[in-house]
C-alpha cells in the first residue's frame, strides 16, 4: 500500500472515532443499499456500475459522517480490447444538509482507498463529491463524481447514486 493511502486510512480512521465519541445520543445511525451507474471520464471506457452499502451516524440533524464501501465495475470498450476492472472502495466522508430538518438538498464529500480486484491493480486513492436529495422516507438521489488516482494516472466516472436508507 502507498504512503497516501496509508495516511488517508488513518485519518479516515480518526475521523471515524472522533465522531463516533461525539455523537447525539438521541439520534439513531442509518444503514443505505446503493445503486450507482455513471459514465467514465476517460477515453477508451464506456460505463460505470456499482453497489454499495453506507453505515452513517449523525452530528446534528444538519452534519452527518458516512462510512461507505461497495464495489464498482468499469468497462472497456470493445476499440480498446474490451474487458473492464473493477474496485471495492471504502470511504469516510462529511454529509451536510441545506435543510435543518435532516432532508433534502446536501452535499457529500468522501475519500478513502479503492482496492483494485483485477490482477496486479493495486490500491488507488479515492475521492467523491456529491450533491444529492434525500426524502424523509428514506429515498436517496445523488449526482456523484468518483475520481481514482494511482501513482499520478487518473480515472473516475460522473453518475447517479439511487438508494434507500433506514434507520437502524
Amino acid at each position: 500500500m502507498k504512503k497516501y493511502t496509508k495516511i488517508v486510512a488513518v485519518a479516515a480512521a480518526a475521523l471515524a472515532i472522533f465522531f463516533t465519541t461525539n455523537v447525539n445520543a438521541q439520534s439513531a445511525p442509518k444503514f443505505g443499499i446503493g445503486l450507482n451507474v455513471g459514465v467514465p471520464t476517460q477515453t477508451g471506457y464506456s460505463f460505470a456500475i456499482g453497489g454499495d452499502i453506507r453505515y452513517q451516524f449523525d452530528i446534528d440533524k444538519q452534519l452527518s459522517v458516512p462510512l461507505t464501501t461497495g464495489y464498482t465495475n468499469i468497462s472497456i470498450k470493445d476499440t480498446y480490447g474490451g474487458g473492464s476492472f473493477g474496485y471495492i472502495p471504502v470511504k469516510a466522508g462529511l454529509k451536510y444538509f441545506f435543510n435543518e430538518t435532516g432532508a433534502g438538498v446536501y452535499g457529500l464529500g468522501e475519500v478513502g482507498a479503492a482496492f483494485g480486484t483485477n490482477s496486479g491493480s493495486g490500491t488507488s486513492f479515492v475521492y467523491s463529491p456529491v450533491v444529492g436529495y434525500a426524502w424523509s422516507s428514506g429515498l436517496d438521489l445523488g449526482v456523484k463524481y468518483e475520481g481514482l488516482t494511482k501513482s499520478g494516472a487518473n480515472n473516475g466516472y460522473v453518475g447517479l447514486r439511487l438508494a434507500y436508507g433506514f434507520k437502524l
